[in-house]
C-alpha cells in the first residue's frame, strides 16, 4: 500500500523552509508541514551540491529514501516531508540512518501511537 507522492514543485520545498517545523541530527534535516490530503504524504529528498560529485549525492538520496521507505507504515499520512541529507549519511551505517529519521519523525509528532 503505497501512500507517498514526490515533491517536485519548488515553491512547496520552499514553503517548508519557510513555514514548516523541522528536526536535525548529524546525518539529515526533517522539514514537516501537514497539507490538504490526510490521505497520503508527499516526500521530498535533497542534497546540497556541496557535499560531493553527482554519484555521492545520489548515493544518499538512495539511502534515505529507502530508510523512508521502510519507516513509512509507521508514520502518519497526510504531511509533506523534506529530508535534507548531510555528509555523515554517506558514511553512516543504514541501521543508525533508520533510527535517525525515526527519532526525528518522533519528534515532529510523525509517529503513530501503537501503544495507545
Amino acid at each position: 500500500m503505497k501512500k507517498t507522492r514526490s515533491i517536485k514543485e519548488n515553491h512547496v520545498f520552499r514553503a517548508l523552509y519557510a513555514r514548516g517545523k523541522s528536526a536535525a541530527c548529524r546525518s539529515m534535516v526533517l522539514y514537516v508541514r501537514k497539507h490538504r490530503d490526510s490521505a497520503v504524504n508527499q516526500l521530498g529528498i535533497t542534497v546540497s551540491v556541496k557535499l560531493g560529485c553527482a554519484a555521492e549525492r545520489n548515493r544518499i538520496r538512495r539511502r534515505l529514501k529507502e530508510a523512508y521507505r521502510l519507516s513509512e507504515a509507521r508514520l502518519k499520512s497526510g504531511f509533506d516531508i523534506v529530508i535534507v541529507g548531510r555528509r555523515a549519511a554517506l558514511e553512516a551505517p543504514f541501521n543508525q540512518l533508520m533510527r535517525d529519521l525515526f527519532r526525528l519523525c518522533g519528534q515532529l509528532g510523525l509517529t503513530e501511537d501503537k501503544d495507545a
